[in-house]
């Protein structure tokens, strides 16, 4: 039996601290046999991270974590078994990644406000690839004393009523489903438990997520408690819904969140990666045909 994959999780294409290359690497050595790479609204690190996988021996997921605006609050979606090809996916992205620069400068200029300069070329410089995030803007912080760490700088600095808090604008979830499904992928929420939803709001969430053509839901989470599993796991079996699992790895400095550690799904959910055709590989080893719609560009 495959031991649970992770098919969450960053590297410096976005706000991880590993290249894609060295966390296939890492993930080969902590024995994950299929990973998934999902930086936050970009595709750029998955060329990389192919080439090692291939390397290491390791089935690699191609995938994308899509930054949402939902009932005003911010949910992540990660697409799973995407076509890095896709133009309607890639055309959407570019749209979010234009944004997080905007966002990024007014994030420096009110912590610029606020008595730290420099915050910009800063979190610029802590970012390795071309996107500039919150994570970068607190390494930063971090690094020029203003608190001991990430949590703490995001505790008094990033979040809301915060000197350095923005207010996410990012897109909607039929458009971020939309673009997922239209590079044949499949749709899940992102570690639902951390968005402290009531159990009314969570629903309406799945309800409007399914009737988008969404797919899964994240089930075991770096982000859960094991009292969590269960709920997302009813949950799923309710709105049925596939389950997924993953870190949300973002480096070996929170080694609590560590590749490979992932436990079993409880007992009657749907693992999405068992699904026939995930990942190009049917249950019988047979390599499959993607099915995606990358020559119809979404609006």
């Amino acid at each position: 039996m495959m031991k649970t994959p992770d098919l969450h999780t960053h590297s410096t294409a976005s706000d991880g601290t590993l290249a894609p290359r060295d966390l296939m690497a890492r993930a080969a050595q902590q024995g994950v046999e299929m990973l998934a790479l999902t930086d936050h609204d970009t595709l750029a690190g998955l060329d990389e991270a192919a080439a090692a996988a291939t390397e290491h021996g390791l089935r690699l997921v191609s995938g994308v974590e899509v930054s949402v605006t939902w009932g005003g609050r911010t949910v992540h979606i990660v697409g799973l078994d995407v076509d890095p090809a896709c133009a309607a996916l890639r055309s959407g992205l570019a749209g979010l990644q234009a944004y997080r620069e905007q966002r990024a400068a007014e994030i420096a200029d009110r912590l610029d406000r606020a008595g730290w300069s420099g915050a910009l070329e800063g979190a610029r410089a802590q970012a390795s690839g071309e996107l500039v995030g919150r994570t970068h803007f607190a390494r930063f912080l971090v690094q020029r004393g203003a608190a001991k760490d990430l949590r703490s700088v995001f505790k008094h600095f990033l979040v809301k009523g915060k000197p350095g808090h923005v207010a996410g604008e990012w897109t909607t979830l039929e458009a971020a489903v939309g673009w997922i499904r239209a590079a044949g992928g499949q749709a899940v929420i992102a570690h639902p438990a951390r968005y402290g939803l009531t159990r009314s709001k969570m629903k309406r969430l799945l309800d409007d997520f399914r009737a988008c053509g969404g797919r899964g839901i994240e089930v075991v989470s770096g982000s859960h408690s094991r009292d969590d599993y269960f709920t997302f796991a009813r949950w799923a079996r309710e709105q049925g819904l596939l389950a997924s699992a993953g870190s949300d790895y973002h480096g070996p400095e929170s080694p609590w969140l560590e590749l490979g550690r992932l436990p079993a799904l409880p007992e009657g959910c749907q693992p999405i990666w068992e699904q026939p055709g995930f990942a190009g590989v049917d249950r019988h080893g047979r390599v499959m045909t993607r099915v995606s719609n990358c020559d119809r560009p979404l609006a």
